[in-house]
Formats: structure tokens, sequence, C-alpha cells
């Protein structure tokens, strides 16, 4: 049974992923996207605020600030390089 520190971060990852994709638009395969980046970046960011010692916000074990800060980094970069693709494709047409 997944620890509760573990559920509510992958609750928090998984809505930082849909309000970007809220926020910016797309189809289902970019929410899919927004999600595993949200996710992959809310764990590099926890593990990132372990290994500095990052105190700030901290629920329980979870480092949500530097977690939440990785996802939306994470979101960030995966939207503007997916982002400049659907530029050039559509300049051809």
């Amino acid at each position: 049974m997944p620890s509760p520190a573990f559920t509510f971060g992958f609750i928090l990852a998984t809505l930082t992923g849909a309000v970007f994709h809220l926020i910016v638009g797309g189809d289902i395969r970019r929410l899919a996207m927004y999600l595993i980046c949200a996710w992959v970046g809310f764990t590099l960011g926890h593990l990132a605020g372990v290994i500095f010692g990052i105190e700030s916000f901290n629920v329980g074990t979870l480092r949500a600030f530097p977690a939440f800060m990785g996802a939306i980094i994470a979101l960030v970069v995966a939207y503007s390089l997916s982002a400049s693709g659907r530029r050039k494709r559509t300049a051809r047409r």
C-alpha cells in the first residue's frame, strides 16, 4: 500500500499537469504528455529538495515546494519543446 506522502504527491502532480493542460489547451495526447511530465518533474523536484536540504513548505516527508517547482519547470520545458515542433509543422503547410 502506498504511503500517504506518495499518494498526496501523486494527486498534487496530477492536478498540476491537468491545470497546466487546462490553461494551455491541447488534445488528449498533450494531456497525457503533461501528466507524465508533471509526475517526473514532481519526483525530481522532491528528490532535489531532499538532496539540497530545502525545507520550505514540507507536508510530512514530502518536499512540496521544490516538487511543485520541478513539475512546473518540466511542464514549461515540455510545452516549449512541443510548441516549437508544432509551429514548424504548421508553417510548412
